[in-house]
């Protein structure tokens, strides 16, 4: 019996796989990073949901005046409002892109000196 030599390899199963695994690397990763993978949470009673912390919005407008959920205040009155919350409320920030750094530096060392722990800054995404 003669034995032929192999002329050539045959990569397309080769190919077949990795593409099927580039497929489900790239389909999970998709979802990790978008944070849309479906789950099915734990229900608790109404008696922990009366206990949960209602976030805080501050908002600061483009000519700098600041906002505690929809109301004008000023810098020391927000600083007052802030220290009378709990630690662990949240606290949204959402500020005009146009604005002054030192107000919204202003801002951010003011919630820091009230010791709110969750902080959240709000913003869009570029399309």
């Amino acid at each position: 019996m003669d034995e032929k030599e192999f002329d050539y390899i045959n990569v397309i199963p080769f190919i077949d796989i990795m593409l099927v695994l580039l497929t489900i690397v790239l389909t999970t990763s998709t979802f990790i990073a978008r944070g849309t993978i479906p789950l099915e949470l734990p229900k608790a009673s109404l008696s922990s949901q009366a206990n949960t912390l209602k976030a805080v919005a501050v908002e600061i407008d483009p000519r700098g005046n600041l906002y505690l959920n929809t109301a004008p205040v000023s810098l020391a009155e927000l600083g007052r409002r802030l220290r009378s919350l709990s630690p662990e409320t949240p606290v949204l920030v959402r500020a005009d892109r146009e604005i002054a750094l030192q107000v919204f530096v202003d801002v951010m060392d003011m919630i820091k000196n009230t010791g709110l722990r969750k902080l959240s800054l709000q913003t869009e995404v570029r399309k």
